[in-house]
């Protein structure tokens, strides 16, 4: 089978989704993002790229702080919604029930499944995007989405992004357990 290349400007692997939150003026402002990672275990820190003329770049820039909250397909819609409008025109703070963890500045939303307060630890700048790098302070979720106290992504549903086509879409069935699959090819090493 021959390889045929696509074109640079769109991502092709499906992608998480989540809705990053900062502080802007006072205010919870959320944003849909699905360029999302880890990037380093101990210190946990985490790295969300976001294009320069988003709102919610400016709050977590003036506060140091911002959060990553995982939404389940239930909230899709308002996951969207997010990603539609900007914080410039339109009053977001609205749209979830917000809370605040240790840091007290970065915004979390009640109704995902899972949030993330980090710390932003430094930007880095790309013609487009700002790469923002935060540690992660701490992680909530509920008793309902845990499975011997891990989040089980079976439970949360979590939303994928194929950005190629512009589609949302579930997460697929378990194909088997990561770092033991493998082990069957190692016969003789």
């Amino acid at each position: 089978m021959e390889k045929i290349e696509l074109p640079l400007e769109r991502v092709y692997y499906p992608m998480p989704c989540s809705l990053v939150g900062a502080n802007v003026s006072g205010k919870p402002n959320y944003l849909a993002v699905a360029w999302f990672t880890m990037v380093n275990p101990k210190p946990p820190y985490v790295l969300v790229a976001m294009n320069k003329v988003h709102y919610t770049n400016a709050g977590v820039k003036e506060n140091g702080t911002f959060s990553i909250n995982i939404p389940s397909a239930e909230i899709a819609d308002r996951l969207d919604y997010c990603g539609l409008v900007s914080g410039h025109r339109h009053d977001k703070s609205g749209v979830f029930e917000t809370f605040y963890g240790k840091l007290k500045t970065a915004p979390m939303i009640k109704e995902c499944a899972c949030n993330v307060e980090c710390r932003l630890e430094r930007t880095i700048e790309l013609p487009m995007e700002e790469l923002f790098i935060g540690e992660i302070i701490a992680v909530y979720s509920e008793e309902r989405f845990l499975t011997g106290g891990i989040p089980d992504f079976r439970k949360i549903n979590p939303i994928l992004l194929n950005q190629g086509q512009r589609r949302y879409a579930a997460l697929g069935s378990d194909i088997g357990p990561a770092w033991e699959m493998g082990k069957t090819l190692k016969k003789g090493e």
